[in-house]
This record gives C-alpha cells, structure tokens and sequence, in this order.
C-alpha cells in the first residue's frame, strides 16, 4: 500500500471515490461524478481551500482517502491538525487503509509542528467510534460543536445590528 498526498491530476479517481462515500452517507445518486470532478477541482483543490487530501493506493488503485488541515495557533506556540473526512472504498474496508491514513495525517502533523490530532465522527455510527478508540484515540466530551447551516447561515450575514 502507498499512502500519498493527491493533487489535481488525481481527480479522475478521487472523484469515484467522492462519489461513493456521498452515496454511502446520503444514498445512491445524489452527486454525480461530473459534478463531482468539478467540485474537487475548483474547490477542494482551489488556492483557498486549505485542505491536503491523502489518497491510498493498493494494487494501483486509488482505494481510501482522508482530507485534513493545519490549524495555528495551538496550545504553546504549536499547531493542530484537524480531519476533515476519512473514506475507505467497501472493496478495500477492513485492510488497515484508514489506519495508515491517519498514521500518515499524525506523522504529517508532527513533523509540522503540530501537537494534535483532531477529527469528529457521527454518533449514529459506533463503527467509527469504536474503530478511533482502538487507536488510542481519546473521546472528548468536554468540547461542544457548533454550526451555522444553510438558511440559519444566510440569515446571520445578512442580520444587521
């Protein structure tokens, strides 16, 4: 298995991928892989993005990814990384794909001056949970997570004081 940073030429094959975990998370069909392909390149990959996305090949395919981000500032003068997503192909679950993704973002991470790893997960799927703890990955319930979405977004912008 290879584990490496993508650029744009990988969008061909990081769009299937994209593609089958919007499918896996929202059903069948609701992003196609033109759309897709047109997304990656102009936004995840755009100059203001910020975002490194790591793909994992096995056998010369392209069969998980995760997208993350350096964040400063940290706790004493240090950096943190932050994961975004981590999608492993249903061909290839159960391989230690997203295991060595996540290696890769840590070692990533700390030769760049970060302290820390962080990443969310849904609460509907104890999978992923119970796969991060075995990592050693500690669960922090102290912390609270907020959105503005979709209209509630809009509606704050334009809110005058």
């Amino acid at each position: 298995m290879e584990i490496a940073i993508c650029g744009v030429a990988d969008v061909p094959e990081l769009a299937s991928l994209f593609v089958e975990m919007e499918n896996y998370y929202f059903g069948h069909g609701v992003v196609s892989y033109d759309d897709m392909s047109t997304y990656l390149a102009d936004k995840v990959f755009s100059t203001y993005s910020g975002v490194t996305v790591v793909g994992a090949r096995k056998n010369g395919g392209l069969v998980g990814f995760a997208t993350f981000t350096l964040m400063f500032p940290a706790p004493l003068c240090s950096g943190q990384a932050f994961m975004k997503e981590l999608f492993t192909s249903e061909i290839a679950r159960g391989q230690g794909i997203g295991k060595s993704l996540i290696r890769f973002i840590a070692n990533f991470a700390i030769k760049h001056g970060c302290s820390r790893l962080d990443w969310t997960a849904e609460k509907s799927n104890p999978k992923a949970g119970a796969f991060y703890l075995s990592l050693g990955a500690a669960l922090i319930e102290e912390k609270q997570y907020f959105r503005l979405e979709g209209e509630g977004l809009e509606k704050f912008v334009s809110r005058v004081e």
